[in-house]
């Protein structure tokens, strides 16, 4: 072999490098995020990646700082990083605020230097405490960490979760009182994780809801209810028209695809493209993933 040929085969092969992990281009007006919960049991997140990229996602959420230069590698965003809070420590007591303040500004820096647009916060359980107390001490905390988040450009986004069926005693449950939050904080990188399974449970309306208080909203996450499952017909919720009103108002941010894979497979070794439509229904594949533009497929 000649040093061209060697050179040439080299080349060849980091084309070809390259192309595994180049995501696939994708047609329609919303960007699309995955969890892990989409791919199953007992992949690791590597190939969850490499799925993804190929499938055209462009974000991965619920990731930490340190497998950030695995995303980076697939060509996939961090699209809403955690670490800053937990489900029952969050941020409506006081006397958590040291602890979770600390935490909040070191993820709002890795996030920054991470390229992570968006961070999570949770209000965390009442545990005693009123609606109206516990408002006013996440206002409070976010309050004292927006200008970092505002300097790093990243957005805060306080989670909206269901207290009646997943998360007893969680306080940001409904969209009113995150949105009062985010009105009462004043700043752009405050703002609402807008999760719809979670909503309908609560509240239903989605739509009315939405358009209502896009701007407050900077990330979606999406699942079927009831039993958060993917997005079929024995679902309650038409996606199909949610997720179209949700790109005709322009929205920039994210739609994160947040479900477990329920189907069952005989075999560990997954075809990337099975995966998604198995994983978060033939709807969401259709209009969520290659954009509402696309056919559905019953």
């Amino acid at each position: 072999m000649t040093r061209r040929e060697m050179l040439a085969g080299l080349g060849a092969v980091a084309n070809a490098a390259a192309q595994e992990t180049k995501p696939a281009p994708r047609k329609g007006r919303l960007k699309q995020a995955v969890t892990r919960g989409c791919f199953g049991k007992g992949m690791q997140l590597e190939e969850m990646c490499r799925h993804a990229s190929r499938l055209g996602v462009l974000g991965f959420d619920l990731i930490g700082p340190n497998d950030f230069p695995l995303l980076k590698k697939y060509g996939l965003v961090p699209s809403m990083a955690p670490g800053g809070m937990t489900l029952t420590g969050g941020c409506n007591h006081k006397e958590d605020h040291p602890k979770v303040e600390k935490a909040m500004r070191e993820l709002l820096d890795k996030a920054a230097e991470g390229g992570a647009p968006n961070v999570i916060a949770l209000s965390g359980n009442r545990r005693g405490i009123p609606d109206q107390e516990g408002m006013d001490n996440v206002v409070a905390f976010l309050s004292s960490v927006k200008a970092q988040a505002e300097d790093k450009g990243v957005t805060i986004c306080l989670e909206l979760l269901n207290s009646k069926v997943n998360h007893p005693d969680y306080q940001c449950d409904r969209t009113a009182w995150g949105v009062e939050v985010c009105k009462r904080v004043n700043s752009p990188r405050v703002k609402l994780l807008y999760d719809i399974y979670h909503m309908q449970i609560m509240e239903g309306d989605i739509i009315r809801t939405v358009r209502n208080n896009i701007q407050w909203i900077a990330h979606f996450h999406t699942a079927g209810n009831p039993g958060r499952h993917e997005m079929d017909d024995t679902q309650e919720m038409n996606y199909k028209g949610i997720a179209r009103a949700i790109a005709d108002l322009n929205f920039q941010g994210y739609v994160a695809q947040n479900l477990p894979l329920t189907v069952t497979r005989p075999n560990s070794v997954v075809d990337s493209t099975t995966v998604l439509i198995d994983g978060l229904g033939n709807f969401a594949y259709n209009y969520l993933l290659n954009g509402i533009e696309g056919t559905y497929l019953v």
